[in-house]
């Protein structure tokens, strides 16, 4: 490991073999030492879960060149956890990214996705964390193209840092060319109709989660949905800290109940 290089830990929540990763990665050494920990295969929707109640395996792989990469039996945060504890005791990464994912994790599915909770984990360990998802869901789409505004990105978060208890939530929309980048907030959105409700051939019912994404402001110009929309890359910094201080002012009243 080259000590003069910024060390980067890389992980995602769709797997150590995802296309995604490896693209991501791709952008990378060059200027960077990388390590990867990803899941085994496909860890979709486990936001900030990590394993309590069964063991976890580390892997070495060889599927990445010009880095080191392990996969863990567990999720995207467990992935993080054991990368620290085991894999980098002697070195802090300077940079935790995510990604980049198969489908975007703008709006409200930032808190479902795998995605962000590896920079949720990170962000929570002090470390610098940045999450990339595109909105291209072909899990073998060409994602080269991203390369520009991925490095610029990451060069600048490494250059300026973060504060403390603030990751990065960034989006590529589908199109041939950005109109730009935009830092922007999170979007209000609803999912509906997410139950679809089967019938077993022996006879019981089953069911599949599925879901239909509703834009709930359709008019607003400052959402992380209307840069999407519109051609932008999409960076919505984003807080730990979920506290509401407006509410806690409103509510001091309650502290005489």
């Amino acid at each position: 490991m080259d000590f003069t290089k910024p060390l980067i830990l890389v992980s995602n929540d769709d797997g150590y073999h995802s296309n995604g990763i490896r693209t991501l990665v791709s952008f990378l050494t060059d200027f960077a030492d990388v390590v990867v920990c990803a899941p085994e295969s496909g860890r979709s929707g486990f936001s900030c879960a990590f394993s309590v109640t069964d063991y976890l395996l580390l892997k070495q792989r060889h599927n990445i060149p010009n880095c080191e990469v392990w996969s863990c039996t567990g999720t995207p945060v467990d992935c993080v956890k054991l990368a620290l504890d085991q894999l980098l005791k002697e070195r802090k990464p300077d940079l935790i990214l995510s990604g980049i994912n198969h489908g975007d994790n703008s709006s409200v599915n930032n808190h479902y996705s795998g995605t962000m909770g590896v920079a949720y984990e990170g962000c929570m360990k002090y470390i610098p964390s940045i999450a990339f998802s595109s909105c291209d869901y072909n899990t073998e789409a060409d994602l080269s193209y991203l390369r520009d505004y991925v490095r610029k990105i990451v060069k600048k978060v490494l250059t300026d840092r973060l504060p403390k208890g603030v990751c990065l939530n960034v989006n590529f929309p589908k199109v041939e060319k950005f109109a730009g980048l935009k830092v922007c907030r999170m979007g209000f959105g609803s999912w509906t109709r997410e139950v679809e409700r089967c019938k077993h051939p022996r006879g019981f019912d089953y069911y599949w989660l599925t879901g239909h994404y509703r834009n709930d402001e359709p008019d607003a110009t400052d959402t992380d949905q209307w840069a999407l929309n519109h051609g932008y890359v999409s960076v919505t910094p984003t807080r730990i800290d979920v506290t509401d201080y407006d509410m806690i002012e409103k509510m001091n009243t309650w502290n005489t109940l």
